[in-house]
């Protein structure tokens, strides 16, 4: 933990030294290079990160209707003796 924090203190106090502030000049077409500069600079990377392609939107496809002729079937009453007496139930009739 010691050693992180060291180096974190190392690290900014470097970054620290050569981020102050530096009086600003005029001479010699200075700033007109800084802005041309800048503006060669930001062409470049919004060239370089327009230039990818957009990836294609995704397509679902539905699937295909499945048509399954099935027999025709009812349920019929079907009366039957049991042994005992009559009875009646549905019996599943297909054509």
């Amino acid at each position: 933990m010691c050693k992180i924090i060291s180096a974190t203190l190392a690290v900014t106090l470097v970054a620290g030294a050569s981020l102050l502030p530096v009086p600003a000049r005029t001479e010699n077409g200075q700033i007109a290079a800084g802005v041309v500069g800048g503006l060669i600079g930001g062409a470049l990377l919004g060239g370089a990160l327009a230039a990818r392609p957009a990836p294609p939107p995704p397509v679902y496809y539905a699937p295909a209707p499945v048509y399954v002729e099935e027999p025709v079937c009812r349920l019929v009453r079907e009366r039957y003796w049991d042994g005992y007496g009559w009875q009646f139930r549905r019996v599943q009739v297909c054509d």
